[in-house]
């Protein structure tokens, strides 16, 4: 099934119930929101998906937030966001686009690397350092985020 992607308007509300999916923090998800940008995907003009990008570098673009609805998950939704978000930033002249995700989460890191990101870096402790509450998921206490790279 494929989705609709299109870029979230600025007179559009954010859709938090994804958002959060994806970072626990509001305060941290809506220091990186300002000056990214967000595409959502549809299905029968409904927002399932979401995915934040936003510019790092001259040359670099990185996936701060990527989420499907839990009951739209294993689907190949969240695939397509991904192609998408690499497609528009070969279009826009980027070298490169990165993500980061946890230590724990072991569905998102499979994902990644099956659309073609590889593994650059791990970033120690990020999660401890900048998260009040713990996280936890997949039986692994979420401490580390692992860095990820995909050449344009």
């Amino acid at each position: 099934m494929k989705m609709n992607i299109r870029t979230l308007t600025n007179d559009e509300k954010l859709p938090w119930d994804l958002l959060l999916l994806a970072d626990p923090s509001r305060l941290i998800v809506q220091e990186y929101v300002k000056n990214a940008v967000i595409y959502v995907g549809e299905l029968e003009r409904k927002i399932i998906a979401i995915c934040v990008v936003k510019e790092t570098a001259k040359t670099i673009v990185e996936i701060m937030n990527i989420a499907v609805n839990e009951s739209m998950q294993g689907k190949g939704f969240g695939k397509q966001l991904i192609h998408f978000a690499v497609q528009e930033a070969s279009k826009r002249g980027y070298a490169q686009i990165e993500i980061g995700t946890g230590n724990s989460s072991i569905p998102q890191l499979r994902l990644y690397q099956q659309c073609g990101f590889r593994i650059v870096g791990v970033d120690f402790d990020y999660f401890t350092r900048h998260y009040d509450e713990e996280i936890s998921e997949n039986g692994l206490i979420c401490r580390d985020m692992i860095r990820l790279s995909y050449e344009l």
